[in-house]
C-alpha cells in the first residue's frame, strides 16, 4: 500500500475544505429536516394507495408483490438514487477541483453537479441507481448519503445462519461476490461524473482501471477509513484529557460545571465534524486511486472545467436563491418540530425513564433446554422478571409448552404437535437434545407451569402459536389461567392478530401483546393489542415514542449480543426478551451508569 494515496486524499480534502464542509452540512441538514420526512411520507402514501394501514409479516408479501406497489416503489427508489447521486457527484466535483488546485464555491459545485445528474434519467444509466442504493451502503462508502445504511438482518436470522454451515458458506460466497462487484465498479461513478460516460462504458472502464489492483485498492480504502477513525478517537481523547486536567487544577465547582458543559459540546461538535467528513474522505480515497491508475494506464484525465459566462452567472444567482429558500424552509420545518416538542407532541426524552424488564426467552434457554421446567427455574434463579413460553394444543386438546409445530428438533420424535396425545407427550425426552445431563426432562403442561409461577410469583408471557388444527384454542388457554387464578401476572401474545381479537372477544380484561418480526405503519390499526413485541432490528426511536404516547409498552426480541442490548436500552424499550438473562442484566446495569463520555473519562483517568 502506497502512503501517497492517503496523503493525496487528505490534500484534496484540505484544499477545498470550506466548500466540502459547507456543502455536506447543508446536505445533511436538508436530508434531516426535509428529504427524509418527504421520502417517508411518500412511502406512507404508497401504503395508503394500496389500502395498507400497517405492514407486518402477515401482509408484507402481498403488499410488495402487487404490480402497483412495485411501480410506485421503483419511482420512490429512483428519487432516492437521484438525491444520493447528487451528493456523491458534488463531492467528486469539489475533489476534482482540489486535484487541479482550483478553488470552487458551493454554488458552482452544485450547478455543475446538477448538470451531471441529468443523465441519470436515461435508461442506459439505470445501473448507477442500483450501485448507489445497494452496493455502496454495503461497504459504507458514502454511508452518510444512503437511506439504507442502517438496514441489517434481524438477529434471529443472523443466529439461524450462523448455526447452519451451508448458509454460512453461501453467505461468505455472497460477500465475496459483493466485494468483487464493488471493486469492479469502484471507479464507475468517477467515469460518469468526469467523462460523462454511460453505465455500461463506466463499468467496463472501471474494471480495466482497477484490474490487478483490487486487493491493494481495498486495503488502501480501509486504511484511509481507519486513519480517520483513529484520528477522531485521538482528537476527542486529547480534548477530554486536557479538560479533566484543567478541572483538577482549578478545583472550583462553578468552573468545573462550566468545563463539563464545554466537554459535552466538544464531543457533540467533534462527532458532527466526523459525520460531515466521512463521505468526502471515502471519495477522496477513491479519487486519489482513480487519478493514479489513469496515469499508470496512460489515459488522459478529464477534469471539471469552471468557466463563468453570463448564462452560468444567472444560473448561480438562481441556485443561490434556491439555496437560501431551502435553508429557510428547513429551518421553518425544524422550528415547527421544536414547537411540537414544547407542546408535548413529540417525545425526545434521552433519559431511561422506564424500568426495563428482562424476559427469559423460552426460559433461560442459553443454559437449559428451552420450554422446560428446568429452564423456567433457571430463569427465576438468574433474576429474570418475566418468562416467555410457547403453547400449542395436542390431539386430545391438552395445552402444552413447545415452540415448534413438529416435535423432532427438541424430542427426536418426528410427529406434529396436533398428532400427539397426552400419553405420548409424557414419554418424550425434551432435554437430551440440549445436553445429556438434562435427559428425561419432559414437555410441561401449561397448567403445571402456571401453578409453579403462582407459587414463585413469576410473571409469564404466553405466546399462542396456532397451527390451524386446534379447537377453541384461545378459550382453552384462558380457561386454564382462570382456573389457576393467575390473570394478573400473565400476558397473552401471538404473531397472528386474529388470535388477539379472539382473546379480547372472550375477555377484554386480559392483557395482549402483538408479536411481529417486522412492523411499519399505524399502531391504531391494532386495537386488540395492548402492547407490541417486535424484532429488535425493526425498532426505531420514533416507533417507541409513538407506542409510549399511546400508553402502551414495547418488547424487543430476541436479543443475545451486547451491541443489540445496548441499542435496545438506548431506544428506551420496556422489555428485553433474551436467551441470555445474565448478559442482559449486566448490560442494563452498566448502561444506566455509563455513557460515551463516562467511558472516555474513565479510560483517561485510569491511564493518566
Amino acid at each position: 500500500m502506497d502512503l501517497k494515496h492517503i496523503q493525496e486524499s487528505f490534500k484534496m480534502i484540505r484544499y477545498n475544505l470550506k466548500t466540502l464542509v459547507g456543502f455536506e452540512f447543508f446536505f445533511k441538514l436538508l436530508t434531516l429536516l426535509f428529504f427524509t420526512p418527504l421520502f417517508v411520507h411518500l412511502f406512507d402514501i404508497i401504503m395508503k394507495v394500496r389500502g395498507f394501514p400497517y405492514l407486518t409479516l402477515e401482509n408484507i408479501i402481498p403488499f410488495f408483490l402487487h404490480p402497483y406497489t412495485i411501480i410506485l416503489l421503483i419511482i420512490l427508489l429512483t428519487l432516492i438514487a437521484i438525491y444520493t447521486l447528487f451528493d456523491i457527484t458534488t463531492i467528486i466535483v469539489i475533489l476534482d477541483c482540489s486535484y487541479q488546485e482550483k478553488k470552487v464555491n458551493i454554488i458552482n459545485a452544485i450547478r455543475i453537479s446538477l448538470e451531471k445528474c441529468r443523465n441519470i434519467f436515461y435508461f442506459k444509466n439505470i445501473g448507477f441507481s442500483l450501485l448507489i442504493l445497494f452496493l455502496l451502503p454495503f461497504f459504507n462508502v458514502g454511508v452518510s448519503t444512503s437511506f439504507f445504511s442502517e438496514i441489517m438482518l434481524p438477529e434471529f436470522i443472523q443466529e439461524y445462519i450462523h448455526k447452519n454451515q451451508v448458509l454460512v458458506f453461501f453467505s461468505i460466497l455472497l460477500c465475496l461476490f459483493f466485494i468483487l462487484l464493488f471493486l469492479r465498479l469502484l471507479y464507475a461513478i468517477h467515469y460518469y461524473v468526469l467523462e460523462n460516460t454511460s453505465f455500461h462504458v463506466a463499468r467496463k472502464k472501471s474494471h480495466i482501471l482497477g484490474h490487478k489492483h483490487h486487493i491493494k485498492d481495498l486495503i488502501t480504502l480501509f486504511v484511509i477509513q481507519l486513519t480517520l477513525l483513529i484520528f477522531f478517537i485521538f482528537y476527542i481523547a486529547l480534548g477530554l484529557f486536557l479538560i479533566i486536567k484543567i478541572q483538577d487544577i482549578l478545583g472550583n465547582v462553578l468552573l468545573k460545571s462550566i468545563l463539563t458543559t464545554i466537554l459535552f459540546g466538544f464531543v457533540a461538535i467533534s462527532f458532527l465534524i466526523f459525520t460531515i467528513l466521512s463521505a468526502p474522505i471515502s471519495y477522496a480515497g477513491i479519487s486519489s486511486l482513480y487519478y493514479v491508475r489513469k496515469k499508470e494506464l496512460g489515459e488522459e484525465g478529464n477534469h471539471i472545467s469552471i468557466i463563468m459566462n453570463e448564462k452560468n452567472t444567472k444560473t448561480n444567482k438562481f441556485l443561490k436563491r434556491i439555496f437560501i429558500g431551502i435553508t429557510i424552509i428547513s429551518l421553518g420545518i425544524g422550528s415547527v418540530f421544536t414547537y411540537g416538542v414544547y407542546k408535548g407532541k413529540y417525545n425526545i426524552d434521552i433519559e431511561y425513564t422506564r424500568e426495563i424488564e428482562i424476559t427469559a426467552h423460552r426460559g433461560a434457554s442459553s443454559l437449559y433446554p428451552e420450554n422446560t421446567m428446568v429452564a423456567f427455574l433457571g430463569a427465576k434463579n438468574l433474576g429474570a422478571d418475566v418468562i416467555e413460553l410457547d403453547v400449542q394444543q395436542t390431539k386430545d386438546k391438552e395445552i402444552i409448552i413447545i415452540h415448534d409445530k413438529n416435535l423432532k428438533r427438541t424430542t427426536g420424535f418426528d410427529r406434529n404437535v396436533w398428532e400427539v396425545t397426552k400419553e405420548e407427550r409424557q414419554n418424550l425426552d425434551a432435554g437430551s437434545f440440549f445436553k445429556n445431563e438434562f435427559s428425561g426432562e419432559k414437555i410441561p403442561l401449561l397448567e403445571e407451569v402456571l401453578v409453579w409461577a403462582k407459587e414463585n410469583d413469576m410473571k409469564l408471557n404466553i405466546e399462542l402459536k396456532p397451527t390451524g388444527k386446534e379447537e377453541n384454542f384461545e378459550f382453552s388457554v384462558i380457561d386454564i389461567i382462570k382456573r389457576v387464578d393467575y390473570m394478573d401476572k400473565v400476558v397473552l401474545a401471538s404473531q397472528v392478530y386474529q388470535v388477539l381479537e379472539n382473546i379480547k372477544n372472550i375477555d377484554k380484561t386480559i392483557k395482549t401483546v402483538y408479536v411481529a418480526s417486522l412492523f411499519y405503519g399505524d399502531i391504531h390499526a391494532f386495537p386488540c393489542a395492548d402492547d407490541f413485541s417486535l424484532e429488535t432490528s425493526t425498532i426505531t426511536k420514533g416507533l417507541v415514542n409513538r407506542i409510549h404516547e399511546e400508553g402502551k409498552q414495547i418488547y424487543a426480541w430476541t436479543i443475545n449480543t451486547k451491541e443489540n442490548l445496548e441499542k435496545a436500552i438506548e431506544l428506551n424499550v420496556d422489555n428485553i426478551i433474551t436467551d441470555d438473562v445474565e448478559l442482559a442484566k449486566k448490560t442494563i446495569i452498566i448502561n444506566r451508569k455509563s455513557n460515551l463520555i463516562y467511558e472516555y473519562v474513565k479510560w483517561i483517568e485510569t491511564h493518566f
